[in-house]
């Protein structure tokens, strides 16, 4: 029994991913820029899985009032991230196009 529990811990531990914890923060970062929440959820759920944790931190830096998409896009511009800048504008269009919906 007292090998099973740091087995078990190990393995919840595992299946979550540092994107899966990092969605949540994401998200509510864009919230927090002025993104819509259905835009903001969308929008996490993609750049989770393309960028490192050292690139969602920069862009959770970005606050302001209500901002469009393209605003936003315009704001990861500043950072200075090619690859963040990348992302986020694939997403912003996929999302506001439909294209590309949050998984549930």
């Amino acid at each position: 029994m007292k090998r099973l529990v740091p087995c078990v811990a190990i393995a919840l531990l595992a299946a979550c991913s540092p994107s899966k914890l990092a969605y949540g923060q994401v998200k509510s970062a864009m919230l927090e820029a002025g993104l819509s929440e259905p835009n903001a959820a969308c929008m996490a759920e993609r750049m989770t899985d393309r960028l490192s944790l050292g690139q969602l931190n920069k862009l959770r830096q970005l606050k302001g009032e209500k901002q469009s998409l393209a605003d936003y896009v315009n704001s990861v511009r500043r950072v200075g991230d090619a690859e963040a800048l990348s992302v986020t504008a694939s997403s912003a269009a996929l999302c506001a196009s439909g294209l590309a919906k949050e998984k549930t």
